[in-house]
């Protein structure tokens, strides 16, 4: 069992920049730290990389580990998982998290196996309460709610570890809020020397070829979005002009990637990435649960659908009962005339 109460938020970095997901989840430990009572501690690995301290402190940490070594500059499985599990061990952590990223996404159960603990994959949200054990006739104190969907997301789950530490979950990037920086902030930080098997270098990196996302969904304020009401790639057209109209960008439902008719990096939802932009426009998206997941914080939100009883109205503030191909080129006439 830990002997703290500390939460460990791993800080995920390329090139020393910082995920976002990283500084989501600093925000997030600051709110839980304050119920436990304990700190929000940072580990940031890299090669020099010391410059970041100061940022994760502005946002949040109370602590940080810092490991640099050359060969924890790029990401690596053993290294990375070496470096985790010593410190797990010296340390003992109270809870653990991670950003549900491809790097955390295989980082996380390589730790959460090598030390005995469970892990919750693919969090949406994180609490602390209380569990009672019926059978054990046990209440279990302050424990971390680790709430994500199941059963292809037609439950919310709620999952608690109450007998391994440290807890650990990774958490999808988008659900939490980062704090705004806080240049007033005062944390630590503590240099850490990585010790290394040689076995941990069984791969080796002999190339990386970078390439820059050509979608941004998350920084933009207007998206407008087609499911699977969208017949074919002439009506998705309607949505790029209009998103084009609008300074916004195109995304879609699992059901329009599915079907072919957008890239999978455009797709919103519980598999997808979750946005919260100042304007989401649905069309022809019926808004099954695991879509809303991931778009029902926007500001205001736009659906168009034939079906006046499409799930997506239950959270759009505004309701147009329509066939998406009559009524997008009336907002694109609409905005064009507008803008002469």
């Amino acid at each position: 069992m830990a002997d703290n109460r500390n939460i460990w938020v791993f800080i995920e970095q390329e090139d020393g920049r910082i995920a976002d997901v990283s500084l989501e989840l600093l925000g997030k430990s600051r709110e839980l730290a304050g119920q436990l009572q304990g700190q929000v501690w940072a580990l940031l690995a890299g090669h020099q990389v010391g410059q970041l301290p100061g940022q994760i402190i502005q946002a949040g940490a109370d602590h940080v580990l810092l490991a640099e070594d050359p060969e924890l500059q790029l990401y690596r499985t053993l290294p990375y998982t070496r470096l985790a599990l010593d410190l797990i061990e010296k340390h003992r952590p109270y809870i653990f998290l991670i950003g549900a990223t491809p790097v955390g996404r295989d980082l996380a159960p390589r730790i959460a196996s090598a030390a005995g603990v469970g892990l919750t994959a693919d969090c949406t949200d994180l609490q602390i309460g209380d569990y009672t054990n019926k059978k054990e006739r046990r209440v279990y104190k302050d424990l971390l709610y680790q709430i994500r969907p199941a059963f292809g997301g037609n439950i919310i789950a709620t999952i608690v570890n109450p007998n391994t530490r440290p807890q650990m979950a990774s958490v999808r990037e988008g659900v939490m809020h980062a704090l705004p920086p806080d240049p007033q902030r005062i944390g630590t930080v503590e240099t850490v020397t990585p010790h290394f098997e040689e076995s941990d270098f069984a791969l080796q990196v002999l190339s990386r070829e970078m390439r820059p996302p050509t979608v941004h969904l998350k920084d933009t304020p207007v998206v407008v979005a087609g499911g699977g009401g969208v017949r074919d790639t002439a009506e998705f057209q309607l949505l790029h002009d209009l998103a084009n109209l609008m300074g916004g960008e195109v995304g879609a439902s699992r059901a329009a990637v599915d079907a072919g008719l957008i890239s999978r990096q455009h797709q919103i939802g519980q598999t997808g990435t979750t946005v919260r932009p100042r304007l989401y426009i649905a069309a022809g998206i019926s808004g099954a649960i695991q879509h809303r997941a991931g778009m029902n914080e926007s500001n205001k939100i736009i659906a168009i659908n034939t079906d006046p009883e499409a799930p997506i109205f239950q959270v759009a503030h505004y309701k147009i009962v329509g066939d998406l191909s009559e009524v997008l080129p009336l907002l694109i006439r609409a905005l064009r005339a507008k803008a002469k």
